[in-house]
C-alpha cells in the first residue's frame, strides 16, 4: 500500500485534496501547489469555490498574484463536490473546530468532513485531520467514520494521521513554507507517509508516536500561551491597585536575557485557538478524572479582561460627571490581533455587548473589518451587525469615551488623542503620546 504512495510523493505526482479552504486550508492547499502536486480544495461555500477558481483569494496572508500562476498551470483549483475524493492520493482536514455554547467541543464539521470522505475512500489513500482538536479525535471519532461506511481497515488499507495546523495569521516570517510540523500517525507506516509528504512541501518535520501526542501537542503550544496571557494580564490589574505602571515593568524584565518570556496584557484573548484550545483540553480531562484548574483559572482571568475595560470606560466617564448609559462609546479595532482583519472570538465582542448592554450608544472603527456582527448571547438578544465608522475629527470629538481594543499601527493615535476627549487604551497604543484626551491605559495607575 505504502510503496506506490510514497513513489507518488517522491515523484511528486500524489493527487493532494484540502477539505475546507479558511485561514488554514489555503495556505496549505498553495504550499501543496507550490510544491508541484496536482492539489484541489473542496469546500462546502460556493463562493469560496468560485473564487480560487478565479485565482482571487480572500485571505489577507495570501494575494491574487500567489493564486494566479498556480489555478492557471492547472496545479490548483477547487470544488464543492466530494465525489473528488475519489480521485485523490492525499486528503487533508482543515475544518473549523469550535465549542458549544456550554464550552463543549464541538466536532461536527469534522465529522462531516469524515462522512464524506467515508463512503469514497479507496485503498492506498493517506488521510491527516489537521482541525485542532482534543487528544483522540483521530482515532475516536474520526477512523471509526472511515472504516465503517467503507469498509476498510486503517493502517491496513489506508493511512491515517494527525498533523496540527500552525497558522499565525499576519504573521510575515513564519508561514505554511516554513513552520516546522508535527505529524503523528496511527501506525509507524502512517506516520512515515504523512512526513515524507509535509518534508516535500519545504518545512521541516518532527514525528511522534502517535495521533493522540500529535494532538496534545497543538493544544500544549496554545495553552502554554493562554496561561502566560492570563499571568500577565492578573499582574496588570495588581499593578493597576498598586499604582504601578505595569508596561513599565513588562520593558524591564524583557531586559533579562534568559528566564523570562514577554507576553503583553490586553482586553482578553481572541482568534481560532487561544480562547478555545483550553476548553478542548479541560473537557477531555475530565473523562480521565483529571481535573486541569491552573488551565481553567487562566481561562477565566482573560475571559474577566473584557469586563474590566468595560469598568475603566466607567470609571472615566464618572470622573466627567457621566453615566455609561446614553453614553456615545468608539471603539478603536475589532479584529483579534494587530494589523489583520480576522474578528474571530474578538475580545472586542464582548467588550461591546457589555457596552450595549449597559444603554451605550457604540460605534466602531477598523481598517481591517469593514462590518462586524455582535450579540445574540444574553447581553444582546438580537445580533447586530455595525458597520465601520471613519476616524475623522467629528466622530472623535462626539464621542464620550474612545476605547481601543486592537492597536492596528496604521491608526494615528496622537490624533485620536487630539480630538477625543476619554480615551481607554487596553494595549499601551498611546504610550509616549501626549494630547487633549484623558488617557486611562489597562495596566497603569490612573490619571490624576
Amino acid at each position: 500500500m505504502s510503496h506506490s504512495l510514497s513513489e507518488k510523493i517522491t515523484h511528486r505526482t500524489a493527487r493532494v485534496g484540502v477539505i475546507g479552504l479558511g485561514y488554514v486550508g489555503l495556505p496549505l492547499a498553495l504550499a501543496c501547489a507550490r510544491a508541484e502536486f496536482p492539489t484541489v480544495g473542496l469546500e462546502v461555500n460556493e463562493q469560496r469555490a468560485q473564487d480560487i477558481n478565479a485565482a482571487h483569494s480572500y485571505i489577507e496572508d495570501i494575494s491574487d498574484a500567489d493564486l494566479t500562476p498556480h489555478v492557471q498551470a492547472g496545479r490548483l483549483r477547487a470544488t464543492t463536490d466530494y465525489d473528488v475524493v475519489r480521485e485523490l492520493d492525499i486528503i487533508f482536514i482543515c475544518v473549523p473546530t469550535p465549542y458549544t455554547v456550554q464550552r463543549a467541543p464541538d466536532l461536527i464539521y469534522i465529522v462531516k468532513a469524515a462522512e464524506g470522505i467515508a463512503t469514497r475512500l479507496r485503498e492506498g489513500q493517506l488521510i491527516v485531520l489537521q482541525s485542532t482538536t482534543y487528544p483522540g479525535t483521530t482515532v475516536e471519532v474520526v477512523q471509526p467514520i472511515l472504516e465503517q461506511a467503507s469498509g476498510l481497515q486503517a493502517g491496513r488499507d489506508f493511512h491515517l494521521a494527525f498533523s496540527p495546523e500552525r497558522i499565525d495569521p499576519g504573521n510575515k516570517q513564519w508561514s505554511a513554507y516554513n513552520t516546522p510540523k508535527v505529524v503523528g500517525g496511527l501506525t509507524p507506516e502512517s506516520t512515515a507517509i504523512a512526513a515524507a509528504f509535509l518534508r516535500q512541501t519545504g518545512a521541516p518535520v518532527h514525528e511522534v508516536s502517535s495521533a493522540a501526542a500529535a494532538e496534545l501537542t497543538k493544544l500544549l503550544e496554545n495553552t502554554f500561551r493562554a496561561v502566560n496571557i492570563a499571568l500577565v494580564n492578573e499582574m496588570a490589574l495588581l499593578a493597576e491597585r498598586m499604582g504601578i505602571d505595569f508596561w513599565e515593568v513588562l520593558e524591564a524584565a524583557k531586559t533579562k536575557p534568559f528566564g523570562f518570556m514577554p507576553f503583553s496584557p490586553g482586553a482578553g484573548v481572541g482568534g481560532h485557538c487561544i480562547p478555545i484550545d483550553p476548553y478542548y483540553l479541560l473537557w477531555k480531562a475530565r473523562e480521565y478524572d483529571f481535573y486541569t484548574r491552573f488551565i481553567e483559572l487562566a481561562a477565566e482571568t482573560n475571559e474577566t479582561m473584557p469586563y474590566h475595560v468595560v469598568d475603566l470606560v466607567v470609571k472615566g466617564l464618572s470622573r466627567q460627571g457621566k453615566p455609561l448609559t446614553g453614553a456615545r462609546v468608539l471603539v478603536l479595532g475589532v479584529a483579534f490581533k494587530a494589523d489583520i482583519g480576522d474578528a474571530r472570538n474578538s475580545p472586542a465582542e464582548r467588550i461591546i455587548e457589555l457596552l450595549l448592554g449597559r444603554g451605550a450608544d457604540v460605534r466602531y472603527h477598523d481598517p481591517y473589518v469593514p462590518t462586524y456582527r455582535v450579540g445574540g448571547d444574553v447581553f444582546q438578544r438580537e445580533p447586530l451587525t455595525l458597520r465601520s465608522v471613519a476616524l475623522e475629527d467629528a466622530e472623535l470629538a462626539a464621542a464620550d469615551a474612545v476605547v481601543i481594543v486592537t492597536g492596528h499601527h496604521n491608526v494615528d493615535y496622537a490624533h485620536v488623542l487630539a480630538h477625543a476627549s476619554l480615551v481607554v487604551d487596553s494595549c499601551n497604543a498611546t504610550q509616549g503620546l501626549v494630547g487633549e484626551a484623558t488617557v486611562i491605559r489597562l495596566g497603569a495607575p490612573l490619571p490624576q
